[in-house]
């Protein structure tokens, strides 16, 4: 029987996927922050990708300095809303707290990041004075967290900055990818419009730069341009039946699920195939659409998953079942998906091999490929001079993340393969940084080509 009911309205929308990281209240929030111990070393600070100073916005809260404390966080990460709901907390601040080791309970830092920034956002508090512009102009590819990210630093240091976003909202996979009890689509959409009204960019979506012309055109029209177009769709596995009707890729089932609620229909039976924190995402939100049964199949062993621990734990408490060490041969039906061929793996001196003669079918309605994202090579190779790894990943520099091209740079999951928000907001920033660095050297060179 289902964990679940199927959700009719969006009220049963919502009870289904609730937040799992509610909003705190002032009280809360007050007697949280009070538990902090305000290390001096604080390790939870090296465990975060950007550095935020945690016991200074906690010690804001605190005293009342909710502002003080917004901008602390917005200072070290424009994406402070976002990651406060979104990221891995468990195994990142929060799994360095100091309390862990005392068996206690750690600060529930996520919630109170989450806090801060949601007051600001909420009250509309300017925390950035406008900045006059330097007379240059930078273009960014994707309104992703790198891009974003990007955007912002740029704006403070003066330039008059345009996003190019090839779908209808910004945020990239903070709005179409992550689960929806994990943060609603008006907080993400909230956070943007909020960064822009500071910051004062351009965005101008359903605007793809797809072709050698729309390339030439940012070239010549921009003193840099920065990529963060961050992965495409779902990777094929080769395996027939891919095409039948209902097998679907993870990252599509996510986003049409964050953009249409109640109105997606799922099927009793449904298998995710896959391991990582994709895979557990699209099996949880199965569950909470009212399937019937919901299986995470995967090829290894359930210690050698990729994902969270938390994120596996999530999706059982959803009704979720495991079936470890197996590989999909083949999805069975005619026009639509009937069930899946499995063969049992094992694995030998290390290596993943298939148990001969161990072939099974099991009947599903749904397949979910959690299996990867492609590259978005086909575009990338269209820029001139721009290398990419055998994987299809971006090159770049590792400090300053420009790319094999001098005026482009890169940041994100088209750089780093696919890891958090929280780290390509904090690539995005870097590389900002670093573009402004190049510009100015460039002026510097031409001003000296124009004396000689």
């Amino acid at each position: 029987m289902a964990e679940y009911k199927t959700p009719v309205t969006e009220q049963d929308f919502e009870a289904n996927f609730a937040q799992l990281k509610p909003l705190m209240n002032a009280t809360e929030a007050y007697m949280e922050s009070g538990r902090c111990l305000f290390c001096y070393d604080a390790p939870c600070i090296n465990a975060c990708p950007t550095n935020i100073d945690i016991p200074l916005f906690i010690k804001q809260i605190n005293s009342g300095n909710i502002s003080g404390s917004a901008k602390t966080i917005y200072d070290a990460n424009y994406f402070g809303n976002a990651c406060g709901k979104v990221c891995p907390t468990e195994v990142l601040c929060e799994g360095a707290c100091v309390y862990n080791r005392q068996g206690v309970k750690p600060i529930d830092i996520g919630r109170l990041q989450n806090y801060a920034t949601n007051s600001v956002i909420s009250s509309g508090k300017v925390l950035y004075p406008t900045v006059p512009k330097n007379g240059k102009k930078v273009a960014i590819i994707g309104a992703g967290p790198a891009g974003i990210s990007c955007a912002c630093e740029l704006s403070q240091l003066g330039y008059d900055v345009t996003i190019f976003e090839a779908k209808e909202h910004p945020s990239g996979l903070t709005v179409y990818g992550v689960a929806p009890y994990k943060i609603t689509n008006e907080e993400v959409l909230a956070e943007m419009a909020y960064l822009q009204k500071q910051f004062n960019f351009a965005v101008k979506y359903n605007t793809a730069i797809e072709t050698e012309e729309d390339i030439l055109q940012l070239e010549n029209e921009f003193e840099a341009v920065f990529i963060g177009v961050g992965l495409g769709k779902t990777a094929v596995l080769g395996i027939p039946g891919e095409k039948l009707e209902n097998c679907i890729g993870a990252v599509e089932f996510i986003e049409n699920l964050r953009m249409n609620h109640a109105a997606v229909q799922v099927p009793e039976k449904v298998v995710v195939l896959g391991g990582g924190n994709t895979a557990m995402d699209a099996a949880s939100e199965s569950a909470r659409m009212g399937a019937e049964t919901v299986t995470l199949a995967y090829r290894r062993d359930q210690t050698e998953m990729g994902a969270y621990a938390f994120e596996y734990e999530l999706a059982k408490h959803a009704g979720v079942k495991g079936l470890f060490n197996v590989q999909p041969l083949e999805i069975l039906g005619t026009d639509k998906v009937a069930g899946v061929k499995f063969i049992r793996t094992e694995t030998l001196n290390g290596k993943l091999t298939t148990i001969p003669g161990s072939e099974f079918i099991l009947p599903y309605d749904l397949v979910i490929k959690a299996t990867g994202q492609e590259k978005r090579k086909t575009f990338l190779q269209q820029i001139k001079d721009l290398e990419l790894a055998p994987n299809g990943q971006i090159i770049v520099d590792e400090a300053t993340f420009q790319t094999t091209n001098p005026r482009y740079f890169a940041a994100g999951d088209a750089v780093n393969g696919g890891k958090e928000v929280v780290n390509a907001a904090n690539e995005g920033k870097r590389a900002a940084k670093a573009m402004h660095q190049f510009i100015l050297e460039s002026m510097v060179a031409e001003n000296a080509m124009v004396s000689k």
